[in-house]
């Protein structure tokens, strides 16, 4: 059996700082700078946690002390109205000028957004992680900046593990048999968190899907419905019939189903490395271990997840604003803490020096070099991303080939 890291109370006290935790702004066309000459930036970001427009505030407080002839004007939405406020914007000739979002490739093929090396210095662009500057190239530029990365990686409660005479699963097998008879001992307590809902039904469908050896394809092309993929679909229809999950897994959503499995409730889910902070500031006493991910036939893998930082090339006149933006941004000492406060990976080399001695990332860091990434260069992935929201969560009644079947008409249909 692969190695756990364990954590208490005792464990878990010096990385509360991972806990998890709207201005708006108005169109930057034609819009460079203010009466006073300084140049005005408009970024909008999604918010992470409830902390997040608190850490760009200090950010920017930083920036603008260090550069006064220039303004930043934040705007933060949530994972939910993102992409709409943002379509909204560029249909009205308002794009912001930096962004924080997933999905891109659409907005090369518009030719909106500036190349990353035209808006970072080299010594900046130079610290990026190769692998994930890599994930963020189109036939071989880099268009988004890497924001920060996430690896998942399943959280157990060892105290329900324990009294159901089972340990830490490490293939499908071993996880259904440990989830059937963890949600065996009743009182409201489920085996496994199964969070198929719109939240982020993508998320748990990667886990499962690829674990089992499938893909969602790649840069050229989205394939959903393949043999490999109807594997892991018709391992969670087990699991659901097995009774191994919380009950109506085809609603539930991430972010509250997580919120049970703090409270004692849930014997394994799949988490984030904010995840642990969430812990720490909810329930300091759950005894839990992460371990890798389960996967069919217990090989490594683990779900990587990578934001970025974009920039839309609205005016060339805040081109050089952009840069010292990045540039200051990325540095070790402003995007350090900045990582930290949120509970993420690094994306740069001296972020990864900095906090590689942080307990708490430790078993995330561990299973990176195995992430599998969405296809998020292709233009179709952004559709592939909302069929799967909107459609997966109906396997819990429907045949799993049905499924896979109705998302792939989805995208091929645009």
């Amino acid at each position: 059996m692969k190695k756990s890291l364990r954590f208490g109370a005792a464990a878990i006290a010096a990385v509360a700082t991972l806990s998890l935790a709207s201005c708006g702004f108005g169109g930057s066309s034609g819009d460079s700078g203010d009466a006073d000459g300084a140049t005005t930036l408009d970024l909008l970001v999604p918010s992470y946690s409830d902390g997040t427009k608190a850490n760009w505030e200090t950010v920017i407080e930083g920036f603008e002390k260090a550069n006064p002839d220039i303004k930043v004007k934040l705007e933060v939405q949530s994972w939910d109205n993102l992409e709409k406020v943002v379509s909204t914007k560029i249909q009205a000739g308002e794009a912001p000028d930096i962004y924080n979002g997933g999905p891109f490739a659409g907005f090369v093929g518009d030719e909106l957004l500036y190349p990353t090396k035209d808006v970072v210095s080299e010594d900046t662009f130079s610290d990026f992680q190769e692998s994930f500057i890599k994930n963020a190239e189109i036939d071989g530029t880099a268009y988004a900046l890497p924001l920060i990365a996430s690896a998942r990686a399943l959280f157990v409660n060892n105290a329900l593990l324990d009294q159901a005479g089972v340990e830490a699963p490490t293939d499908w097998d071993s996880l259904l048999d440990a989830a059937t008879k963890v949600s065996a001992l009743g009182g409201g307590v489920a085996g496994y968190g199964m969070p198929l809902g719109s939240e982020e039904a993508q998320a748990e469908a990667a886990v499962w899907l690829w674990g089992g050896g499938g893909s969602f394809g790649d840069a050229s092309e989205i394939t959903i419905d393949t043999p490999e993929n109807l594997a892991g679909a018709e391992q969670i229809k087990k699991m659901i019939d097995a009774g191994a999950t919380q009950a109506d897994p085809g609603s539930t959503q991430r972010s509250p189903l997580m919120d049970i499995f703090i409270q004692g409730k849930i014997g394994m889910q799949v988490g984030l490395p904010p995840t642990v902070g969430q812990i720490a500031e909810g329930n300091p006493d759950l005894d839990y271990s992460i371990v890798p991910i389960p996967t069919k036939d217990g090989s490594p893998f683990t779900l990587g997840v990578m934001d970025q930082l974009m920039a839309f090339q609205n005016d060339d006149d805040k081109k050089e604003a952009i840069t010292k933006f990045f540039d200051y941004y990325y540095s070790a000492d402003v995007y350090v803490p900045w990582v930290q406060a949120e509970g993420f990976l690094p994306v740069t080399k001296s972020g990864a020096e900095q906090l590689s001695g942080e307990e708490a990332l430790k078993p995330f860091l561990d299973v990176l070099p195995d992430a599998q990434f969405y296809p998020s260069t292709n233009p179709q992935w952004s559709a592939a991303d909302g069929a799967f929201k909107s459609l997966f969560g109906q396997i819990q009644t429907k045949p799993a080939q049905d499924v896979l079947t109705e998302i792939q008409a989805q995208v091929d249909a645009g």
